[in-house]
């Protein structure tokens, strides 16, 4: 379905996805669109099909319907807001795309985290959702941590024993 690049994406594990995520009303559908020159992956809303926003509750949806509509889409996602149990940590560029390894300084954190841990969409980052809280909300680079007012895509592609 994608629009933006010609990379295959990983599809989606429904059933791997965590039971305790799946039944929050925090899900939204997704595409990449290319913005400003580079594919970028833009919400939508399962239920209306139009574009969502990750700081109004009232445009995310079910899980169920999420994956409803899945077919139109390139994938789904789960966000975070405040006064969430949870939060995101995105390891973007550390696993290879031909060996599958994981990069050693990604691997520490993920076995120190020891949450929910997943494959991103292209195959070559890793997701984890844990449950925690931190002060600021969003940090850039190679690792990314979110709490609030941002979505992750999800695969349900776990790593190893996550949870």
């Amino acid at each position: 379905m994608s629009t933006a690049t010609d990379a295959a994406l990983l599809t989606v594990r429904p059933d791997s996805i965590p039971a305790e995520l799946r039944v929050r009303p925090q899900w939204v559908l997704w595409r990449l669109e290319e913005r400003g020159g580079k594919p970028t992956k833009v919400p939508y809303n399962p239920g209306t099909g139009r574009r969502t926003s990750t700081t109004d509750l009232m445009t995310w949806g079910l899980f169920e319907e999420a994956l409803e509509e899945l077919e139109r889409y390139d994938g789904i996602g789960f966000v975070f807001c405040s006064g969430d149990p949870y939060v995101g940590v995105d390891l973007d560029g550390c696993v290879d795309p031909e060996t599958g390894e994981i990069a050693p300084w990604a691997t520490q954190i993920i076995d120190g985290l020891d949450s929910y841990t997943e494959l991103s969409p292209s195959g070559t980052g890793v997701h984890i959702i844990a449950r925690g809280k931190f002060s600021a909300n969003g940090r850039r680079g190679p690792v990314e941590m979110y709490s609030r007012e941002r979505f992750f895509t999800v695969t349900g592609h776990v790593l190893g024993e996550s949870r």
